[in-house]
């Protein structure tokens, strides 16, 4: 049962209740004035969890630990976790680990502190019959390990007073979330596909998503492009919702293209227009009692909120984030009821809908979108809001007890998603840039720090060198520079340079993640210093991030992870966490082997120390397909230079063939640009690295790309690195180099081939580039649904 939302009485009482959290009650109602992102960052979760075990630690045999406390008041039933309390003296504690001095704290962060213990305090003198009771704010540093207190006495009457203000403030939303959730459930309860019937495969698609949900189990799909997997996913996982009592769902992406997706489906859906006819008769009928309002039958839709980056919805990137800077920080507390009013009102909070609502009200979009989290049904966003170290979904999910379904697209990108997550690195050029300008005040930390890496790189020479231990001592000091520059950023309150806050932030994602790195098996991080040049890289690397990511799916009612590619499923299994037992169904494709046709060039190598002599029969290769049917082309190389050498090599052989390139760093624009040139009526090859931008993700239907060459196996680099993940993987799945080249480097290919078949009416052709592909265990981890290739011999 989630904390937050709907629930009927016990004893008989069949009213309606909407419990709510006492962090989520005051943050609803206590906050006010500024947003001001100048304070230094908190804790980790880990930091924040080991600090109130030390603060309990301190306290007597009588202390209690986390009491759980419960109130009501009218519909409302508030509850919550109270940190602490000490019988014997009557003291009621709200802990707050934090780092630096609690007298720079904004006023308002420190007001909302005090509402949380307040409201606390109130429910622990109802429960113990108290008629006084010490509050006490613990503010415990965890740098210094030091507690500083606040203490007020109070009375049960003005607590009580200060609680049922709380209460009242909040009870018109409670009722008006009440009324949602009621209405949400009917909508979605008599929701219909939207379509007159689903396409080849589409049906056992729904069917297995909706049993997944219903039975509460985690499931993987190999569903191949083309059979309509977002709206064969969102539909059943609607269906779903009010059966299961679910809070939320979360559609979540590694791809902007996912979210558009996601957007689009919900839109056939009729999410969008719901949201649109709901805004539209609230206005109408406020002021219609309720009464009348059902009698009417405009149930409110599904509330719909799109998640994008900061540095995307940022209307000021020039500007800091605290109101003597921002105007839209200034005074964001004191809009946001408002804002937040007009945006369930809104119901449809795609990018282009949120922002207009967040810049009618002057307040910033961003954080109104971080803010409209706590109240949309569906929420789309990048796979970091669940998955990442500090993934705010997760986090309001558990703070509020919610019931959440996730629907992971293109799941097969988790894998390095999840080891870039859970990952950070040292790179001497960031923090010696840091260490040039830093003030004064940092002189002895980036010294002591300083120290310690030039004495890491004395003991381990060479070019590349795998740690058999993580660094302590120059852990140690990167935690020091952490809390001096947070320090400095209290004193300084116009900021500090780019350069500095880079390595800040650097420095503190190390410790997030040297801290995990060792609540897990050792085998599951590499910590290795590369040199190249002058310059050197301590890298921490996550191998496997399945230990770290498995808590999050076990959060989850149920996950269904969709991709075409997601095979085999016991790699997928191993690398992200999912139980043993998660059943991996594939869908049948709706395309016919006739659509496409498969040629093999086994007599080409592409390995690397045969390139140069398989760069004029590539050439000649592509020149006799287009010859053969003019059009446009697809061509994927394992790297630019090997890209860069077959274009100059077609070029020579074939000078009639129009092509283009991937460039190494390309704008949004110049991405755009390569695109444009495949048009219905356009003939040349597009030349793109396997496993870039153009592998996965773009959709060109029809004689907008009629073919492709894939000239490559799509394995990683050979190097030092990557052998010592295929050594990693060995010792723990047995099969290091399926785990760390084959599987993943069969997931590009097949990814970058499904650009040429994207509907039953396509026609198309693939050139598989390499004598490797002749092999039988190769060839079974392509689509099932292809022809058998043919062998080009020439």
């Amino acid at each position: 049962m989630s904390t937050e939302g709907a629930i009927a009485a016990s004893n008989g009482d069949d009213t309606p209740r909407y419990r709510v959290a006492v962090r989520a009650l005051c943050e609803f109602t206590a906050r006010a004035g500024d947003l001001d992102l100048r304070f230094t960052p908190a804790p980790t979760a880990q930091q924040g969890i080991a600090g109130h075990q030390v603060v309990a630690s301190r306290r007597g045999e009588h202390y209690e630990h986390e009491v759980t406390l419960e109130g009501r008041y009218g519909a409302l039933i508030v509850r919550g976790r109270a940190d602490g309390y000490d019988p014997v003296r009557q003291r009621l504690e709200e802990v707050k680990t934090r780092r630096g001095d609690i007298e720079a704290m904004p006023a308002n962060q420190r007001a909302l502190h005090w509402a949380q213990a307040k409201v606390y305090a109130a429910l622990m003198c109802r429960e113990r019959a108290l008629e006084t009771i010490e509050v006490a704010l613990v503010y415990f540093d965890i740098e210094q390990q030091q507690e500083s207190v606040l203490v007020e006495t109070m009375a049960r009457a003005e607590l009580e007073v200060f609680f049922v203000a709380q209460c009242e403030h909040f009870i018109d939303w409670a009722e008006q979330e009440l009324a949602h959730e009621a209405a949400r459930s009917r909508t979605l309860s008599q929701l219909a596909f939207p379509h007159t019937d689903f396409r080849p495969g589409q049906r056992a698609l729904a069917e297995s998503v909706f049993k997944a949900i219903s039975t509460r189990r985690d499931l993987m799909l190999q569903a191949p492009t083309g059979i309509g997997k977002t709206l064969g996913t969102l539909f059943p996982a609607l269906k779903a919702m009010p059966g299961q009592r679910l809070d939320r769902l979360f559609f979540l992406t590694a791809r902007t293209t996912g979210r558009r997706l996601a957007l689009e489906a919900l839109t056939t859906l009729g999410m969008a227009a719901a949201c649109e006819d709901e805004a539209a008769h609230k206005d109408e009928a406020a002021h219609k009692d309720e009464a009348a309002h059902e009698e009417e039958g405009n149930a409110p839709g599904v509330r719909t909120l799109e998640l994008i980056a900061r540095d995307k919805a940022c209307e000021h990137p020039e500007l800091a984030c605290h109101g003597e800077s921002c105007p839209l920080a200034s005074g964001f507390y004191d809009r946001l009821p408002a804002a937040r009013q007009a945006a369930v009102q809104q119901g449809w909070l795609d990018h282009a809908s949120l922002r207009a609502v967040a810049l009618s009200h002057r307040i910033c979009p961003y954080y109104l979108g971080q803010e409209m989290a706590h109240w949309c049904d569906v929420v789309i966003g990048d796979v970091n809001y669940w998955f990442d170290t500090s993934a705010m979904l997760y986090a309001l999910t558990r703070q509020h007890q919610w019931r959440v379904s996730l629907l992971i697209d293109e799941a097969h990108n988790l894998v390095e998603r999840g080891r870039a997550m859970y990952g950070a690195e040292f790179d001497q050029g960031r923090f010696a840039a840091a260490r040039r300008d830093a003030p004064a005040a940092l002189k002895r930390p980036l010294d002591r720090l300083w120290r310690q890496w030039k004495a890491l790189l004395r003991e381990h020479d060479g070019d590349y060198v795998c740690l058999e231990a993580p660094p302590r001592k120059l852990f140690n000091a990167l935690s020091q520079f952490v809390t001096s520059v947070g320090d400095l950023m209290v004193d300084t309150p116009i900021g500090i340079e780019s350069a500095l806050l880079d390595a800040w932030f650097d420095a503190m994602q190390i410790g997030r993640i040297a801290e995990l790195a060792g609540e897990v098996d050792p085998g599951h991080y590499l910590f290795d210093i590369e040199r190249r040049g002058r310059s050197a890289t301590l890298s921490l690397r996550n191998v496997v991030p399945a230990p770290l990511l498995a808590p999050r799916f076990e959060a989850a009612h149920a996950t269904i992870l969709f991709s075409a590619t997601l095979s085999p499923g016991h790699y997928y299994r191993d690398q992200l966490g999912l139980a043993a037992m998660t059943p991996w169904l594939e869908m049948a494709s709706p395309f016919e082997a006739g659509q496409l046709e498969v040629h093999l060039a086994g007599h080409i190598s592409t390995r690397y120390r045969d390139r140069r002599a398989s760069l004029v029969p590539i050439a000649e290769l592509m020149a006799r397909q287009f010859h053969q049917r003019p059009g446009n082309y697809l061509a994927f190389f394992s790297s630019f230079d090997y890209l860069e050498q077959v274009s100059e090599a077609l070029a020579n052989h074939a000078p009639d063939v129009p092509q283009w390139a991937q460039a190494r760093r390309m704008s949004e624009a110049e991405r755009d640009a390569f695109l444009a040139r495949f048009t219905m009526t356009g003939q040349g090859i597009g030349f793109a690295v396997l496993g870039g931008i153009f592998g996965e993700g773009i959709d060109l239907p029809g004689e907008r790309l009629i073919g492709a060459f894939v000239a490559t196996l799509g394995l990683s680099q050979f190097n030092p690195v990557n052998e010592q993940m295929k050594a990693r993987m060995e010792t723990l799945f047995g099969d290091g180099y399926r785990y760390a080249y084959l599987y993943p480097g069969m997931t590009r290919v097949v990814q970058a081939a499904g650009r040429v078949i994207r509907s039953p009416e396509d026609r198309g052709v693939i050139h598989l580039i390499d004598d490797r592909f002749r092999r039988g265990d190769i060839q079974t981890l392509l689509p099932s649904w292809w022809a058998r290739p043919v062998e080009n011999t020439t």
